[in-house]
């Protein structure tokens, strides 16, 4: 399979994702793939091949796997892709603040942890002179 007719099979996308098969199967369980059969054998179009590049980056960037079904469904209903795009914006306005939040907390968690070790090592250093 590969390229030349669009279509391929599991170990081709696991392999060219650097995931395992089982997580294609996973997300195929999960309605979020849904490749023909041809027997017992998954055959994956070039349409499987983008949403599992959809998911993946999905997951990547934070979004459950509940979001990442909505914007897919999207997707396929939306010819305009104006819905679509509006409930991307949305979800990556809505992460972007969750990881700017977290961003500060980690910065003043550094902070902190910071100024208690300058605090030990001047307690430490005082004791040993």
């Amino acid at each position: 399979m590969g390229e030349q007719n669009e279509l391929f099979a599991i170990t081709e996308l696991a392999k060219e994702f650097d995931i395992s098969t089982r997580t294609i199967r996973f997300y195929e369980s999960k309605g979020l793939l849904k490749p023909d059969r041809v027997g017992t054998t998954r055959v994956f179009r070039r349409r499987d091949r983008t949403r599992l590049l959809l998911i993946l980056r999905g997951k990547r960037l934070g979004f459950s796997l509940k979001e990442i079904s909505e914007y897919l469904e999207l997707y396929d209903a939306d010819g305009t892709k104006t819905a679509q795009t509006q409930h991307l914006l949305n979800r990556v306005n809505s992460r972007l603040d969750q990881l700017k939040s977290q961003r500060d907390d980690l910065e003043n968690a550094i902070a902190e942890l910071e100024g208690m070790r300058e605090y030990a090592l001047d307690q430490l250093s005082k004791k040993s002179a």
